[in-house]
C-alpha cells in the first residue's frame, strides 16, 4: 500500500500577523513530502507513527461525535488500515515550520473524507473556508490551536492568499528565474522547534496594550506590505518592508529566535545582505531569509546550510 504524496509548505508571510488578521501568503515546497504506507517490515519510526495514528483515529472519532455537520470519515476503513500497520512515511522534519502534521491531515482527510471537496472543482471561498475549518479541527490533536492553513496549503498544493481570516483565495505567485539573484531561503537552525509554547508566548503577550499597538502599527502593517509586494514582483519595496519585518520580529518576538541567532539576524540588518525572518512559530526549526544577492549571503552565512526556496 503506498497513498499519494503531500508536500511540506511555508507559509512566506504572515506568521502570527494572521492570528491578527494580517494578510498571508503559503506556498507548497515540494523538496519535502509524505504519503501514508504499510509495510512488511515496518521501521522504528513507522511503528511510532503508526502509534500516533492509532490516537489519532480516536481523536478523529471523538471529532465526528462532536461536530457531525463537520466532516465525516470512513472511521472503519481507518481503524482497520491502522490495525494493519498503516503509518504515515514522511520526509517532512518534524519542528521544523514547514508542516509536517499538516501533510498527514491531508493524506487522512484525501483517503478517509466522505464527500470531500477537491482541488478538481471550482474552488469558492466558501469551500475554501469550509475545509480550512474541517482542517484546523483536525489539525488541533498536533498542537492545540490549528489555522488549518498547513494541510489546505498541503491538500490543494496551490499557493494560497490569506487576505483575513474569513477571506482566503488561491492565488498565483510570480514566476520563478533560476538565474535570478535574489531568493527565498531557508536557513536551519539545528534545534527543533514547538509550536504550542510559542503560540502562549505569544497569547500572553498580546494582553500588553504596548505589544498589540506594536502588531497593528508595525508587524501587520509590514507582513501586509510584503504580501502584496511579493505578489506583484515589486522587488525593490519587498525588501524594504521586509528590512522592516525583520527588526520588528528582532525587537519583539526574541522568545522565537534561538539565541545564538539573534546576532546574525542583527548582521543581515546591518549588512543588508540577507534579512530573516520567522518560519511558523519560531523557536527552532528552520528561519526564513530573504536576499537581494544569494551568493553574497552565501558568503556572509557561510557557516550555515541555506536550502534555496525560491529565486527571482
Amino acid at each position: 500500500m503506498k497513498g499519494p504524496l503531500f508536500y511540506s509548505k511555508i507559509l512566506l508571510f504572515g506568521e502570527y500577523g494572521i492570528i491578527r488578521d494580517s494578510k498571508g501568503l503559503s506556498i507548497p515546497y515540494n523538496f519535502y513530502n509524505g504519503a501514508l504506507k504499510r509495510d512488511e517490515n515496518p521501521s522504528a519510526e513507522a511503528i511510532a507513527s503508526n502509534a500516533s495514528l492509532k490516537r489519532y483515529s480516536v481523536y478523529l472519532e471523538n471529532l465526528q461525535t462532536e461536530q457531525p455537520d463537520l466532516v465525516v470519515f470512513d472511521l472503519a476503513a481507518l481503524k482497520s488500515d491502522v490495525e494493519n500497520g498503516m503509518y504515515f512515511d514522511s520526509s517532512i522534519p518534524q519542528g521544523y515550520g514547514v508542516g509536517s502534521s499538516g501533510a498527514l491531515v491531508a493524506a487522512i482527510y484525501d483517503k478517509y473524507a466522505a464527500h470531500k471537496i477537491t482541488v478538481l472543482e471550482n474552488l469558492t471561498r466558501e469551500k475554501l473556508l469550509q475545509l480550512k475549518n474541517i482542517f484546523a479541527n483536525m489539525e488541533s490533536f498536533f498542537h492545540g490551536k490549528s489555522s488549518g492553513l498547513d494541510p489546505l496549503n498541503s491538500y490543494l498544493s496551490i499557493p494560497i492568499l490569506i487576505n483575513s481570516k474569513d477571506n482566503i483565495e488561491a492565488t498565483g505567485i510570480p514566476t520563478q528565474s533560476f538565474d535570478g539573484k535574489g531568493a527565498v531561503f531557508l536557513l536551519d537552525s539545528g534545534i527543533v522547534g514547538e509550536t504550542a509554547p510559542m503560540v502562549n508566548i505569544f497569547m500572553e503577550n498580546l494582553k500588553d496594550k504596548g505589544f498589540r499597538a506594536m502588531l497593528k502599527n508595525q508587524f501587520v502593517k509590514y507582513t501586509d506590505a510584503c504580501v502584496e509586494s511579493f505578489l506583484h514582483g515589486d522587488m525593490k519595496s519587498l525588501f524594504t518592508n521586509t528590512k522592516k519585518l525583520s527588526k520588528v520580529v528582532l525587537n519583539n518576538f526574541k522568545p522565537m529566535i534561538p539565541e545564538q541567532f539573534h546576532g546574525i539576524w542583527q548582521h543581515g540588518i546591518d549588512t543588508n545582505d540577507y534579512y530573516l525572518k520567522l518560519c511558523g512559530s519560531g523557536g527552532g526549526g528552520y528561519i526564513l531569509g530573504f536576499t537581494e544577492d544569494l551568493e553574497r549571503a552565501k558568503v556572509s552565512l557561510k557557516d550555515y546550510k541555506l536550502e534555496v526556496v525560491y529565486q527571482f
